[in-house]
Formats: structure tokens, sequence, C-alpha cells
């Protein structure tokens, strides 16, 4: 968790999340930011001690709350409806974010290897949920290392923006796709 210790805090970080989510972050000097945010630098400061960190606690943050919505929609149903519901709510939670902010996460590699422990983390819960519907018959046997080793490689393709480029598809509409394409793939009535 992102450590704030006011209220003040806690939507002072949403806010910066809202921005950077919109307008990347790369571009912003610490003035920049504060006069967006309506705050002082000192402020931004209790944030993280330098303009690196505050923008890496923002994407930890905006990582942070979206797991817990992810988390939320993946319950309950069967494993091809969790699947689905899992990728979605990753697809929605990247909705906002600007090909800017996709662009600057790629490019600061503090932030990058927060978005890379988020993609591993989902990684091994789509696994789970594979091995949960290839346990339940719901999926046809397959290989779920395998599986959510290319939805991995598929996510670390959507962050870096080469799947924006080599098909125009969004983030959350890339998201969409590979909802759809692994849920194709692997169900027992795939039709």
């Amino acid at each position: 968790m992102v450590p704030v210790a006011t209220n003040r805090q806690a939507q002072l970080l949403d806010d910066l999340v809202d921005l950077i989510l919109a307008e990347g972050f790369l571009q912003f000097t610490l003035d920049d930011l504060a006069s967006r945010l309506h705050c002082s630098k000192t402020t931004l400061y209790a944030l993280g001690g330098s303009k690196e960190q505050v923008t890496v606690n923002a994407v930890k943050h905006f990582f942070q709350r979206s797991a817990e919505e992810v988390e939320r929609r993946a319950e309950g149903g069967d494993p091809p409806e969790r699947i689905v519901a899992y990728l979605r709510a990753v697809a929605d939670a990247l909705r906002p974010a600007s090909a800017a902010f996709v662009a600057d996460l790629a490019a600061l590699p503090p932030a990058a290897r927060v978005y890379d422990r988020n993609t591993q983390v989902a990684s091994e819960r789509v696994a789970g949920l594979i091995d949960e519907g290839v346990s339940s018959g719901h999926f046809r046997h397959v290989h779920a290392a395998f599986v959510a080793d290319t939805v991995t490689a598929t996510m670390r393709r959507i962050h870096k923006g080469h799947v924006l480029a080599a098909t125009g598809l969004s983030a959350a509409e890339a998201y969409d796709e590979l909802a759809e394409l692994i849920l194709r793939g692997i169900r027992t009535d795939a039709s």
C-alpha cells in the first residue's frame, strides 16, 4: 500500500492518478503537478521524496485500487464467468489510461516494474482460474501455465504499446479481445 497519513493525501493521490491516467506523467514537473492539483510541492513530497517516487507511488496506487475492483468483480460464478469477469475488469480499469500514460509507464523503469509485478499477479490468477475450470470440466484439458504465460506475454505487449501499434486496439480493447480469445480457446463447449 502507498502510505498516506491524511484524508487530504488520499484524495490527492486519487486526483494524481486520474491526472496521470489522462495525460501521462513524464512531461510534468513537480511544479506542474502542484499547480494542476491545487496543492503545494511540500504536499506532493508527502507522497514521495522525489518526482519519480511521487509518480511511482501514484502508479502503485492505481494498480492497488484497480486490483481490489478486479478481484471484487471476479468473485462468484463458474470459472468461465470468473475469467471473463477478471480480464474484462482489467480492461475496464485500463479504459481511462491514455496512450501517453501507457507510453510513460513503459518508459520509466520503476513504474514499468510495478506494471510487471501486477502483470505477474494477474497471470498467476488467470492460471488458477484455468486450473479450476479444467478441474470442474468447464475447460478442456490445457496446460494452464502455458496459457497463463501466453496471457502474460500479451499483457506485456499491451503494456509496452506493441498491441496498439500492431492493431490499433487500446489497452482496454485489447484486454476485452484477450478475454474472448482465452475463453473461446479453452472452453469445452467452445462454439
